[in-house]
């Protein structure tokens, strides 16, 4: 078969992801696909992975995607005539301590709000399951019986068959060598047997994907790291169906495989492979067996299966695989090229999700859009941050070695910081700050007060913080707070046709006078939230963009894929030119009318308004906006004067009490508030209408904008789904989110977000009630609610209304 000198669509690599992507284009959508593969297929690193399929994840999109796996591979043989080794064992996962049976609580509630059923075991359930297992130090473990095994390979010789059989072509020994670029896109790839004209492009190359993407100038951040495991001889009284095993506490797995077993760890001390280009020639190659470092598995995994001490090792396996800074695979279209879009990083669980990971990812290069919230796993989380090759390392080594750690809420990663730092840094160290991390920045969580180790202490209740934090909480409602928001992400739209442009990206109605400013969403084709934001305008040809750190590429890639073709509108990330103070509380008045000028009067300076005011001789955007519920200012000062204007805001609200607040307490004040958050309280799954914030969308106004006609279609219907806030009076229960929602003893949903809200003194959680038949005010106010935490019903009451100022007296004061 000769390559064609044109396709619609190219996938380059023919690992599992690979496959199933071309299946899932073919199959789903009838396109027109070319496969293009180095060496042969499965040669880079799917051929050696272990093949472990779990489904649970903390994301309810990500463990539909795997959840989709399952189901693909249990019917992919009587479709392709490919067997493909599926084998539905189940998975036991072992506890050994209270924290982390804790965290098996919580995770059998997490998967019960997706629909899954996880049980829990005592060790006796857990010997009659797997005799061979040494138990005496076992609390328990959690059982997922829709789990399995399956064999990399055959999967992907039987995606690759069903590929073809639906049109799809397939070239093995064919290098891609780089790509011919028009205005930002890719129009012809290169390759060792000829060039091929296409329309887009899907970088599936696993651990080479950065290598692929960098010709096109796009950063894949992924590190190879090395990960062994061994295949025994055959183990006396070993069951052909054993579930396979997780022993987190111990850092290892096992799998049944021919009589014997598969046993791999992920150890505190992993190695990387190189930080360079990984070699072409790689094909079904490994390294050299190093038993010195895999020893440490080797002594826990013979305590946990005495049997291990005595069976011969038939193999030992030590190969790279792709890992990321965060342990999330990568997905997506990549914001530096129109065309290109990017499966890799698997994180060695890209057999759990090759079949869904595929389903998606072919989804979104037909549409030009997710079919469904991958936020967690959307390339555009990332920023030029990681184009650091050493940093990427060092943060995927670190996450390598938390994979089966327990994960405790709130914890922050500890390698490659501080890396971003505010002008306000040094000050806000003085003070006491327990700096977090997000996107590099450095951002003040809380502070310490004298007497309090100023570090974060982990536990699985109410954490070293939790008394500290209430203070500052109380003090933003009483008196006045300063947040350090620098690390906001900022834009500027400026040209004749920003208005335009924004008219046509934007929910709400941004087309107000200069002078104001607009809270929006920014939606998909299907009515769901792709972004969340304030719109300044700051001129008739002029609007400030400001949305949440970690959104920063994605937010403005969203922007500029939408202006329209022809418009004459200029999009410039000026997120390093202005650091951000927020001045929030009842006398943030006070203190502002001290250090300006400027009349900031309500008459003269009303909420949702914008102005320049001198503040220390520099002129200050000050957007009078809230996400705490109080009076108060955004302040966007000159980078560079940031240090001058904190201070003498400081000296000026020393008689008002002022102190400095961290984010731990803005959580706690938007929680009471009922201010959603996106990625968590309203995403691409959710529309306005269901996350109860239609008042911010211009259906009455006669203008086209993304997302209207799927809005249109909703509105006036019963509503299958609508945002609730709920309460729980017990104080010793932590709201973490995704705990299950019962109404009348039924599940009806899930907690988006959940913590403390310490003005109305209970357990403050948000998430979607469901009901087919709707969910109507009625319906909402007529159930009796409970929350399942850690698999414990509590009573819960439900709230439709802000739980805190519901009237927002206080905002517009």
């Amino acid at each position: 078969m000769t390559l064609p000198s044109q396709a619609a669509i190219v996938v380059i690599g023919g690992g599992i992801i690979g496959c199933s992507t071309a299946y899932h284009l073919a199959r789903d959508h009838k396109a027109d696909v070319v496969l293009l593969e180095q060496g042969k297929l499965t040669s880079g690193s799917t051929w050696h992975a272990a093949g472990l399929v779990g489904q649970l994840r903390s994301s309810a999109s990500i463990t539909r995607v795997l959840k989709y796996s399952v189901d693909l591979y249990k019917g992919l043989e009587a479709e392709t005539g490919l067997a493909t080794g599926w084998k539905m064992t189940g998975c036991l996962r072992l506890a050994t301590n209270a924290d982390r049976w804790t965290e098996y609580k919580r995770l059998a509630t997490t998967a019960k709000s997706f629909g899954m059923d996880m049980q829990l075991l005592s060790p006796a359930q857990v010997k009659a399951m797997w005799p061979l297992l040494e138990i005496g130090d076992l609390v328990g473990a959690s059982w997922l019986p829709t789990d399995g095994q399956a064999s990399p390979s055959d999967i992907t010789q039987s995606l690759a068959k069903g590929a073809r059989m639906h049109g799809a072509k397939l070239f093995e020994d064919v290098r891609v060598t780089g790509f011919e670029m028009k205005d930002g896109r890719i129009t012809m790839v290169r390759t060792s047997k000829g060039d091929i004209a296409c329309d887009k492009v899907v970088n599936c190359a696993g651990q080479w994907a950065r290598q692929v993407g960098v010709m096109a100038g796009i950063n894949v951040p992924l590190q190879p790291v090395k990960h062994q495991y061994i295949i025994t001889e055959k183990i006396d009284g070993l069951a052909t169906d054993a579930p396979t095993i997780r022993d987190p506490d111990r850092r290892t797995y096992f799998k049944e495989e021919v009589g014997g077993l598969v046993m791999g760890g992920y150890e505190p001390n992993p190695q990387a492979w190189t930080t360079g280009d990984v070699p072409n020639d790689w094909e079904f190659r490994l390294f050299d067996d190093d038993y010195d470092h895999f020893e440490q598995h080797m002594r826990q995994a013979i305590t946990r299966v005495p049997a291990l001490e005595t069976v011969g090792v038939k193999q030992m396996i030590n190969g790279p695989e792709s890992f990321t800074p965060d342990g999330n695979f990568i997905l997506g279209a990549a914001p530096e090229c129109a065309n290109m879009f990017v499966g890799a990083g698997f994180n060695a669980f890209g057999i759990a999700s090759g079949g869904g990971a595929g389903w998606v990812l072919a989804q979104w290069v037909v549409d030009g859009e997710a079919p469904l919230d991958l936020w967690v796993v959307d390339i555009r989380r990332f920023s030029k941050l990681h184009r650091d090759r050493q940093w990427v390392c060092d943060r995927t080594l670190e996450a390598y070695g938390k994979h089966y750690t327990i994960g405790f809420p709130h914890e922050e990663y500890a390698s490659g910081r501080p890396r971003i730092v505010s002008p306000l840094y040094n000050r806000l160290k003085q003070q006491r700050a327990v700096f977090g991390s997000k996107l590099g920045w450095e951002r003040s969580n809380w502070f310490a007060p004298e007497g309090v180790e100023p570090q974060d202490v982990y536990s699985m209740g109410r954490q070293n913080w939790f008394a500290a934090v209430g203070d500052e909480h109380r003090h933003v409602r009483e008196k006045v707070g300063i947040f350090d928001q620098s690390s906001f992400a900022k834009y500027e739209l400026s040209g004749p046709d920003a208005p335009k442009a924004l008219d046509w990206i934007c929910a709400n109605d941004v087309s107000k006078p200069v002078g104001r400013l607009t809270y929006t969403q920014l939606l998909n084709t299907r009515g769901g939230i792709e972004a969340d934001l304030t719109v300044a305008r700051l001129a008739e040809e002029k609007f400030y963009i400001v949305t949440g750190t970690g959104f920063r590429t994605h937010d403005l890639s969203w922007i500029g894929d939408h202006i329209g073709d022809g418009l004459d509108a200029t999009l410039v990330d000026v997120t390093e030119d202005f650091g951000t103070l927020s001045l929030m509380g009842p006398r943030a008045r006070d203190v502002l009318s001290a250090v300006t000028e400027a009349d900031v009067s309500n008459t003269s300076f009303p909420f949702g308004h914008v102005r320049e005011i001198a503040i220390a001789g520099h002129t200050v955007r000050a957007l009078r906006v809230t996400y705490v519920g109080e009076l108060g200012w955004e302040l966007h000062v000159p980078i560079a004067a940031t240090g001058e204007v904190f201070d003498a805001l400081m000296a000026a609200g020393n008689k008002h009490g002022i102190r400095p607040v961290g984010y731990r307490a803005l959580e706690s004040l938007r929680l009471e508030k009922g201010y959603r958050a996106w990625g968590s309280d309203i995403t691409p799954n959710d529309t306005p209408q269901e996350a109860g914030l239609s008042w911010a969308v211009k259906l009455r106004k006669n203008t086209d904008f993304v997302g209207r006609r799927a809005l249109e279609k909703i509105n006036g219907g019963a509503l299958k789904k609508r945002f609730a806030g709920f309460t729980v009076d017990d104080s010793e229960i932590v709201l973490l989110g995704r705990e299950t929602i019962l109404r009348n003893g039924e599940p009806v949903g899930y907690l988006t977000s959940g913590g403390y809200g310490y003005t109305v003194g209970r357990n403050i959680g948000y998430g979607y009630v469901r009901n087919a038949d709707g969910v109507s005010d009625d319906f909402l106010a007529s159930g009796d609610y409970e929350l399942v935490v850690a698999m414990e019903p509590t009573p819960a009451k439900i709230h439709l209304e802000p739980m805190y100022d519901p009237a927002a007296a206080r905002v517009k004061a």
